[in-house]
This record gives C-alpha cells, structure tokens and sequence, in this order.
C-alpha cells in the first residue's frame, strides 16, 4: 500500500474513533455536546471529544512506527 496513503488512513480512523470514543464517555457521563448554548457539561464533553480525537491519532502513529520496526 502507497505509504501515503496508509498514513493518511490510519491517522484519520485513529482521530475519528478516539473523538467516538470521547464522545461514548462524555454520554456516559451525562456530558452532551450538542446540548443548547455552551454549559460545563457541553463544554466537558467537547473537551473529551477532542482528548479522545488526540489520543487515537497518537495511537495511530505509535502503531505505524511499530509496524515500521517489525520490517
């Protein structure tokens, strides 16, 4: 697979489903980011979207430099 290609997939399916996952938790919680006007629990749910999002990029990256050592 071009290299590119493969970069540009995994860190886009590592962000969407880290922010899935900040989103699963904030529900969790009662944290609703679509909820009217900007209250601490919207704003605690944006937070975690955007934690999750950053933490499945840096999980997709960790996972291509692995897989670069394995060849």
């Amino acid at each position: 697979m071009n290299r590119l290609l493969l970069e540009g997939l995994s860190d886009a399916i590592g962000f969407i489903g880290g922010a899935l996952a900040g989103y699963w938790v904030g529900t969790l919680f009662g944290l609703d980011i679509f909820e009217a006007g900007y209250s601490n629990a919207s704003i605690g749910g944006i937070v975690l979207v955007g934690l999750g999002g950053g933490i499945g990029l840096q999980l997709a990256r960790k996972w291509r430099a692995a897989r670069k050592k394995d060849k």
